[in-house]
């Protein structure tokens, strides 16, 4: 494939600023890197944090998108498993040093000196990017396409929170029904876990979706569920959801915080934590993680639903993600055709 000298691109200039169309040189690949071309990027609820200026210090000017779905092009000095035409994944987690006393626990993703895909590198919001090989690996070849790219990190990071949870916890509480929850229904559900769905109050369509998906009941974050709950996951960036969900777990059950960023916490009464119940978080994710869920996920199968936007459309993708409008997932399909009004970028 011959790879041209400029790429357009999708850039963050400065948090609370529309992203711009721009022109690009197309990156080369150092040492132990590739050129992917990139085939769609999803659009995470961490995009919308990082533009909207709610995660600190991003590297700007910035390429965002770490939901990166495309095909080799061109492998940099070093890189011996990736060829051209191996179609990959390229996560949130870009580079790990693999020396730090996390990396050398196994706890890459809390490594002093990692690099984040669309954050603290440029990300799969443009026509190609470049990666550390070593985080990227191949797809399975359903989900090598625009609708394989939430799985990168929705579907990841739902994972890594499912992974918290008891073996033994059957009634399973999520709040926020977005791309995570959506995804993370289909693989509890198969394996014969209880759903128990809760989205923003009156959002009857949100709620249909998820019993669709295999809940076994859905309902406003307010109402409590039909049984206690053995553990529960937040998805939603809403601090006030902390007690609330606290409130529905049954004894010794567990509160695993999914989300990169939160409103705050509000105080509550110990009494919602006594009895053993457990608040912990999740940070990022490992190679492992993605390793085993991607052999797990054709098994089921997940699938997910999403809603295709040109790459001119990021804004749009977006603003649909703050409005909490989409059913499932928003990707930036790279098959679709793109506007002329670009400019170049300097």
């Amino acid at each position: 494939m011959q790879v041209p000298a400029n790429m357009r691109a999708m850039v963050l200039t400065a948090p609370g600023q529309p992203l711009a169309l721009c022109t690009l040189p197309v990156p080369a690949p150092g040492h132990l890197q590739v050129l992917v071309k990139v085939i769609a990027c999803g659009v995470c609820r961490t995009d919308l944090h990082i533009a909207d200026g709610e995660l600190p210090q991003p590297a700007l000017p910035l390429v965002p998108g770490h939901e990166i779905v495309g095909e080799v092009v061109l492998a940099g000095a070093g890189v011996a498993h990736l060829r051209a035409g191996d179609q990959v994944g390229i996560p949130w987690l870009g580079y790990t040093c693999g020396q730090c006393r996390y990396c050398l626990a196994g706890k890459e993703n809390l490594c002093d000196k990692s690099l984040f895909t669309g954050y603290t590198i440029d990300g799969g919001f443009a026509e190609y990017t470049v990666a550390w090989a070593a985080f990227c690996f191949r797809l399975p070849a359903l989900y090598a396409n625009a609708a394989g790219a939430p799985l990168l990190c929705a579907g990841l990071i739902g994972y890594r929170c499912y992974l918290k949870i008891d073996n033994n916890a059957q009634h399973i509480g999520l709040y926020g029904f977005g791309a995570a929850a959506h995804l993370l229904t289909q693989l509890a559900a198969w394996q014969q876990k209880d759903v128990y769905a809760f989205t923003n109050p009156g959002d009857s369509a949100i709620q249909d979706f998820a019993c669709a998906l295999g809940a076994v009941w859905a309902g406003d974050s307010t109402q409590p569920p039909p049984v206690r709950l053995d553990a529960a996951i937040l998805f939603a960036p809403a601090g006030e959801l902390v007690p609330q969900a606290l409130a529905q777990l049954d004894k010794g059950g567990q509160l695993i915080c999914g989300g990169i960023h939160m409103s705050d916490i509000p105080g509550f009464a110990y009494r919602l934590l006594w009895e053993e119940r457990s608040i912990a978080s999740v940070a990022n994710l490992t190679r492992q993680d993605a390793e085993a869920y991607f052999t797990l996920a054709p098994k089921v199968p997940i699938v997910a639903a999403v809603k295709r936007f040109a790459l001119h459309q990021a804004n749009e993708a977006l603003a649909a993600l703050r409005s909490g409008a989409l059913k499932g997932a928003a990707v930036l399909d790279l098959s679709l055709p793109v506007t002329d009004d670009h400019q170049p970028f300097t």
